[in-house]
């Protein structure tokens, strides 16, 4: 397969690593490289854009970690999947390496919350988790992105862990969750109807979860909600 090269503007500011890997995903979702297709070597990359070799290789390993590229020892990088040409609507391609970013502190913090919620809550908090549920299916029906719905369904969840650092650090990462939320949620909006149907499961499953008291399997929807909303973004789904 020939190479290709790859049309990048140089960037002279913070996190040019971000920068790379929003270029690279950019010409990736636009179909300029398709799936297969081997991108230029370190070398050339670093010289097209004007960067050291360490942001080259941050920005690759990043790409490569989402599942948006394939490296083979001692033949290159390649295209690996095609996320969707509307991912750019939602956010800067700049900012998209640290939205997807913010899905691993969330994992981390989140997953425990939810375990914590379903072995502390009391009605109140459930109750309040349910009426941050029933916000989001009404904003959906509604045909928003239902952000800022889903971040109060999260905010309730850590609220109910009976920590209050729990929430506390949730509203530090507002800012950027906002962002991911925003992407993730925007793609949702203009998939498909089962698509839709799918993410609100998700919520409803964490839901019941928490309501059952079974910690073991809070933990267990909000890890696979938040895996799968990061997977929406970076992976290719014929229902978008």
């Amino acid at each position: 397969m020939n190479d290709v090269s790859l049309k990048l503007k140089p960037a002279r500011r913070e996190r040019l690593a971000d920068v790379l890997y929003g270029q690279i995903l950019e010409q990736i979702t636009s179909g300029q490289l398709i799936e297969g297709a081997k991108l230029p070597s370190e070398a050339r990359i670093c010289s097209d854009f004007q960067v050291s070799r360490p942001v080259v290789r941050e920005a690759l390993m990043r790409l490569q970690a989402d599942g948006l590229v394939v490296s083979r020892q001692g033949i290159g990088t390649f295209v690996k999947s095609r996320p969707s040409n509307r991912l750019t609507d939602f956010a800067a391609s700049a900012e998209i390496a640290s939205y997807l970013r913010a899905f691993e502190p969330r994992l981390a913090l989140e997953t425990e919350s939810a375990g914590l919620a379903a072995m502390r809550r009391t009605k109140a908090q459930l109750n309040q988790i349910g009426e941050a549920l029933a916000a989001l299916e009404t904003a959906f029906q509604r045909g928003e992105t239902g952000w800022e719905e889903d971040f109060a369904f999260h905010l309730a969840v850590a609220a109910a862990a009976g920590n209050e650092l729990f929430p506390r650090l949730l509203q530090d990462l507002r800012d950027i969750m906002s962002g991911s939320m925003r992407m993730a949620l925007g793609l949702t909006r203009q998939g498909s109807e089962d698509r839709r149907r799918r993410v609100l499961e998700e919520h409803r499953k964490i839901f019941i979860a928490i309501s059952s008291q079974n910690a073991d399997l809070a933990r267990l929807h909000m890890r696979y909600h938040l895996t799968e909303s990061r997977a929406r973004v970076t992976g290719s789904y014929g229902d978008l």
